[in-house]
């Protein structure tokens, strides 16, 4: 198991231990996985996929974490990161290797930069919003999702 796939089996743990101020749904199947990236055409990084296999998508107030799921209000539209990620192109001009796993505040979209891939198939987390002026004026945030996550998790629950 990979650093990045372990710091997600963290959060799982945390967000289970947590259920008193965690939300999470119940998890994502293989077909809904594989539907999501061939809606976005891109992949999910191992971190990212065990955490949305377990979680489907979750919260730690203030924080919250866009995963993959439906609701019967929506019927088959995939939620959470297929949506935002759809929007933020057709909206917002977000390139298409970019991969929107959170909505921020301060950062604006949190994304996975899917064309950095490293050698565990994990993608770096920047910060990305339609006034920056280039890819490369993107703060970098974390080397991987699960890292990144867990950091912000642990930061929401302490508070």
């Amino acid at each position: 198991m990979t650093p990045a796939v372990e710091a997600s089996e963290q959060v799982i743990a945390l967000i289970r231990d947590n259920e008193d101020i965690a939300n999470h749904a119940d998890g994502c199947d293989t077909e809904t996985l594989a539907a999501a990236e061939h809606a976005m055409g891109l992949a999910f990084p191992p971190s990212y996929r065990c955490l949305i296999e377990a979680l489907g998508t979750w919260d730690v107030p203030p924080k919250e974490f866009l995963g993959v799921y439906r609701t019967s209000a929506r019927g088959d539209v995939l939620l959470g990161s297929v949506e935002q990620t759809l929007t933020a192109r057709s909206k917002a001009g977000l390139p298409a290797d970019l991969m929107v796993v959170m909505v921020d505040d301060v950062w604006g979209y949190v994304v996975l930069d899917t064309s950095q891939p490293d050698q565990d198939g994990e993608y770096p987390v920047f910060a990305w919003n339609p006034g920056l002026p280039d890819r490369d004026s993107m703060e970098r945030l974390a080397d991987d999702l699960g890292s990144f996550v867990l950091k912000e998790c642990r930061q929401a629950i302490d508070q």
